[in-house]
């Protein structure tokens, strides 16, 4: 199967731990607030406001992101039935659950907004564009945030550390990693 070498960002997709150890698909609950008015898509990284998930509307600075979203349920106001969604729908009323990727230690894959060679393994990139609720499609559930090609030996929110697909392609996949204090976790901080 070939990797795209179009511009078809995806998110971010947990690959497995920092050693190379496998990702068991583990998550945290937590709660969305009533009618929060921006849709989070599947791969977005959120944050943490009053106890609250929201999409991590910036480039990571500072303690701000908690982890990946892969989804959530809620109660259908109309059906009175539990759904469960890939996508958080914009202004869900009732009580919404969210599923967090919160590990720092997860290695994630993303495509990357432009070309790339082999000099930017081991640097630092962050977000393409801000994530906000234009960021994923609708139809399939997924994001389509993406990571910053042009990389940085100064701070930023992620490392390269590998190369998911052929580096030579037009938009390459990367795997990256948090950097010290991107997460919410590792940063001594309070949230």
């Amino acid at each position: 199967m070939g990797y795209p070498t179009i511009d078809a960002p995806y998110g971010f997709k947990p690959v497995n731990l920092i050693g190379g150890q496998v990702f068991s698909g583990s998550t945290r609950e937590y709660p969305i607030a009533y009618n929060y008015g921006t849709a989070i898509f599947y791969g977005d990284f959120v944050q943490l406001s009053s106890g609250f998930v929201t999409i991590l509307a910036n480039t990571i600075t500072g303690n701000a992101a908690v982890g990946v979203f892969l989804g959530c349920s809620y109660t259908d106001p109309v059906t009175k039935q539990k759904r469960f969604s890939q996508y958080y729908p914009a202004n869900t009323t009732g009580v919404v659950t969210a599923y967090v990727i919160t590990d720092p230690s997860v290695t994630f894959q993303a495509q990357l907004d432009g070309v790339a060679d082999q000099s930017d393994f081991g640097a630092n990139t962050f977000f393409a564009a801000v994530q906000s609720s234009s960021t994923g499609s609708t139809q399939t559930g997924n994001s389509n945030s993406a990571l910053e090609s042009t990389t940085v030996t100064t701070a930023a929110a992620f490392k390269i550390i590998g190369f998911a697909s052929p580096v030579t392609d037009a938009f390459p996949d990367v795997l990256v990693k948090f950097n010290p204090g991107a997460h919410a976790f590792t940063n001594a901080a309070g949230i």
